[in-house]
């Protein structure tokens, strides 16, 4: 079978890869082609354009790459017509996978989607466009299978995806796992700093969160880095502060800590997962945060209060983003054992939720029996 698989993200390049991986068991004839990254390409697939070409954001760098952009649309429509793929599989990518949709979709293509557009949250008058386009939405969060279900479209729920990746990168430690940082085993309590993964919000997080440790020198804050930012990048927002950086080692460090202070997004699930206490921290520009306020309808910015519908996670959001306001919560989250038990005790509750490990591999198998009816 002949398997069209666009992805436009680093997250999409993940999550597509292990479900390509698992199609495959399935399916020994498979063709693969798409657009993607690095690990589908490990999986086999043709990649005609690499995310490298296809992550632009925010609204000037879109408008600035906006004749790229509608090449890209014309490069992909006449590639997919080329072909003639059995089905379309679209991951996340909303902006332009929508469109895909669309024109695959008039064009007799079956489309799968692979992690919903965010529509509970904003942008509703997309699910006329999923209702009319894609035949199978495959969700990874438990709440939307609800939320379609109010809107008259039933979509496939078989759990997250990042619970694959928790369990594979379990099964590769070692038995000693140790964690080095600066070339020595620290030998004080590790705070994770997971400000994120964009340049402007790494230089509204992280200069808060590094003042921390001028006032807990009995703990070692160590920021995850992010390779594409790179080090002189975090080294100047340092400026000779003693706090350690590490690249590609984001979970061995979430393993090894004792709490975190992480930028509202997937770390925040990802914190969770690992079992760590945690503050999630948020600050956007004041009229990038009030034309959100507008467009955005949730009662929670953090995907782990958003799955359990109540704030087991505290948020400290644009002016509540304070250093007074984080060191408040810090104490709580080291110091209140009572706190701790109880963020414990609801990541068990999300981890119930979430339905274990093996999305992946159900969603594959979900996706091959509707193609083989």
């Amino acid at each position: 079978m002949k398997y069209y698989i666009i992805a436009g993200e680093a997250s999409g390049d993940l999550h597509a890869s292990n479900l390509i991986a698992e199609l495959k068991k399935l399916d020994n004839n498979a063709e693969l082609r798409g657009w993607g990254g690095d690990l589908m390409i490990e999986q086999g697939v043709n990649v005609v354009k690499h995310i490298k070409e296809l992550a632009f954001m925010g609204f000037v760098e879109v408008i600035q790459n906006l004749n790229t952009i509608l090449k890209n649309f014309k490069i992909c429509k006449k590639d997919i017509l080329d072909n003639k793929p059995d089905v379309l599989i679209l991951v996340d990518y909303p902006g332009f996978n929508l469109r895909i949709a669309k024109f695959a979709a008039k064009n007799g293509i079956k489309v799968f989607y692979y992690i919903s557009p965010t529509v509970w949250a904003w942008h509703k008058s997309r699910i006329k466009q999923i209702k009319k386009y894609v035949s199978h939405l495959f969700v990874i969060l438990p709440f939307e299978k609800d939320f379609f279900k109010k809107h008259n479209y039933e979509v496939d729920y078989e759990g997250h995806p990042l619970l694959d990746e928790y369990q594979n990168f379990i099964s590769t430690l070692s038995s000693e796992n140790n964690f080095r940082i600066d070339n020595s085993l620290s030998s004080k309590p590790i705070i994770a700093l997971l400000p994120g993964s964009r340049k402007q919000e790494v230089l509204k997080m992280l200069p808060e969160m590094i003042q921390l440790s001028e006032t807990y020198s009995e703990y070692q804050f160590v920021i995850a880095g992010v390779n594409s930012l790179g080090i002189d990048f975090y080294n100047e927002i340092l400026n000779n502060n003693k706090v350690e950086i590490i690249f590609g080692q984001t979970y061995k460090l979430l393993m090894n800590s004792y709490a975190a202070l992480v930028t509202s997004g997937t770390a925040t699930l990802e914190t969770a997962i690992f079992n760590i206490p945690q503050v999630v921290c948020y600050k956007a520009g004041s009229f990038w945060f009030k034309i959100a306020k507008l467009l955005v309808n949730v009662k929670y910015i953090s995907l782990v209060n958003l799955i359990l519908d109540k704030p087991a996670v505290k948020e400290l959001i644009q002016n509540d983003f304070t250093f007074n306001n984080l060191k408040a919560e810090f104490q709580r989250i080291t110091k209140d054992e009572n706190y701790r038990t109880q963020l414990f005790e609801n990541y068990k509750l999300l981890s119930e939720k979430l339905g274990g490990s093996g999305a992946s591999k159900r969603t594959a198998k979900l996706m091959y029996k509707y193609l083989t009816q």
